[in-house]
């Protein structure tokens, strides 16, 4: 498995594919490196040999802001906006949806599994 980065990328893929293993690398972003660095797009992930890997580590390390830091910036960004209070730092900091997505229905992934509260006493229970 060749390794950038840090991150192995897997050997039967297409490099374009393979790239996109890396934590802020998408296709589109994929398909740019691989024409960069003079690789051609649908050879194996394990046909890259080592000058080819060095150039495309070289490229992502000056041109993008990949893996250690694009987590490192993303993760500070909303420490800051949780610091400074604003909406979105409070909806990070209760844990809720942050982009204006309803939460009376389908907000599960964010706020996690259903809590249930203990019912009322029904009408027919005050008697």
């Amino acid at each position: 498995m060749p390794r950038l980065l840090g991150v192995d990328i897997p050997n039967d893929k297409r490099t374009v594919v393979s790239l996109t293993y890396l934590y802020g690398v998408g296709p589109h972003t994929a398909r740019e490196l691989c024409l960069k660095a003079g690789i051609n797009q649908d050879k194996l992930a394990r046909e890259i040999n080592d000058e080819e890997l060095a150039r495309l580590s070289g490229l992502m390390e000056t041109d993008y802001t990949v893996e250690g830091p694009l987590r490192r910036q993303v993760g500070q960004n909303i420490a800051r906006l949780r610091e400074i209070k604003c909406y979105r730092g409070i909806r990070h900091r209760v844990g809720l949806p942050v982009r204006g997505q309803r939460t009376k229905t389908n907000a599960r992934t964010r706020k996690g599994p259903r809590k249930t509260v203990a019912g009322k006493k029904g009408v027919k229970d005050l008697r």
